[in-house]
C-alpha cells in the first residue's frame, strides 16, 4: 500500500470501530500527519473539502497521513460527546498510525474549526507531536485556555471574512500564544476567505505547504549537493506555483473522495536519513 491511499478501513475505538482514510508515504521514516474535520452536528465529516485540501497538501509533502471520522459520523459508531469522546478517537486514531509508522521522523496535527479545538487539545496531552496547524479554531466559542503553556509551535489560519467565527478574537489568541517563550505561532489571515474558504482552498493549500516546508527544514536544514535540488525547490515547483491557482482550486474543489496516484513527496539529502 505504500504510496497509495487505502480504501476505507476502520480503528477500534472507546465507542466503536472509527472509520479512517489512510495515506501510507513510500518512504518508511516519512512523517506523519493526522488531520481532524469540524463539527459534526453541522454537517463535519472526513470528506470536508477544507479537511481534504490540508489531506492532499500533507499527502503531497511526501507524509503518511490520516482522517478520520469522529463518533457518529459516516460509520464511525458512537455518539457526539462535544469534546470528551472526540478526544478519545483521536487519541486512538493517533496510535494506530504511529504503530503502522513507527520509523516516522516527525508527527503533525492539523484540525480545522471544532478540529482545530479538539486537535490541540491532544497536542497538550502528547510530547510526541511536534507541530500544529489550526484552521478557523472556534476561539469565540470554546475554550482555549489550557494551551497554557502552548508546548510547540505552529500555524493557525484564519479567514478574514469568516461569519462563523470571530477573526479578531482568532488574531489575539495567536498573538497571545506568541508571547510564550521558546513557541512560534504563525498567522496567517486570508483575507477575503469565509468560514469555508469558498474560492481560497488552493491559497490555504499553499501557505500550509510553505509552511511545513519551512518547518521541516528549520528541524534537518537542507545541505547542497550536487545535482540535487533543494526540497522547498522541489516542492514549490510541483505543487506551489502561482500561476496555477485556477488549476489547483478546481482539484480541491472536487468530491473528496476522488484520490490522486501522483505522490513524488520531499526530496530528502542523503545526509538528512
Amino acid at each position: 500500500m505504500n504510496g497509495q491511499t487505502s480504501p476505507t478501513e476502520f480503528v477500534n475505538g472507546q465507542a466503536g470501530r472509527i472509520e479512517i482514510r489512510y495515506h501510507k508515504a513510500k518512504r518508511p521514516d516519512a512523517p506523519v500527519a493526522l488531520i481532524l474535520h469540524p463539527h459534526p452536528q453541522y454537517g463535519g465529516t472526513m470528506n470536508n473539502k477544507v479537511v481534504y485540501a490540508l489531506f492532499t497538501c500533507f499527502k503531497d509533502l511526501g507524509f503518511s497521513v490520516l482522517r478520520f471520522n469522529f463518533r457518529g459520523v459516516g460509520r464511525s459508531q458512537g455518539e457526539f460527546e462535544d469534546g470528551p469522546g472526540e478526544l478519545s478517537d483521536a487519541t486512538r486514531v493517533l496510535d494506530w498510525l504511529q504503530a503502522n509508522n513507527p520509523d516516522a521522523r516527525q508527527c503533525w496535527i492539523a484540525g480545522y474549526s471544532f478540529g482545530a479545538w479538539i486537535g490541540l487539545q491532544l497536542l497538550m496531552r502528547r510530547p510526541d507531536i511536534n507541530n500544529f496547524i489550526a484552521v478557523s479554531p472556534p476561539a469565540n466559542e470554546k475554550d482555549f485556555s489550557f494551551l497554557a503553556p502552548c508546548p510547540t509551535s505552529g500555524l493557525i489560519i484564519q479567514g478574514g471574512m469568516d461569519d462563523i467565527g470571530a477573526p479578531k478574537i482568532v488574531e489575539e489568541l495567536a498573538a497571545r500564544l506568541n508571547t510564550q517563550r521558546h513557541i512560534d505561532v504563525d498567522f496567517a489571515m486570508i483575507e477575503e476567505g469565509d468560514h469555508m474558504y469558498n474560492g481560497h482552498l488552493a491559497d490555504l493549500y499553499k501557505i500550509v505547504g510553505n509552511y511545513v516546508i519551512s518547518a521541516l527544514q528549520k528541524k534537518a536544514p537542507a545541505k547542497k549537493r550536487r545535482g540535487r535540488r533543494k526540497k522547498s525547490e522541489i516542492a514549490e515547483q510541483l505543487m506551489l506555483e502561482e500561476n496555477s491557482n485556477t488549476e489547483d482550486e478546481e482539484m480541491l474543489e472536487e468530491d473528496s473522495d476522488y484520490e490522486d496516484d501522483f505522490d513524488d513527496g520531499i526530496i530528502i539529502d542523503d545526509d538528512e536519513k
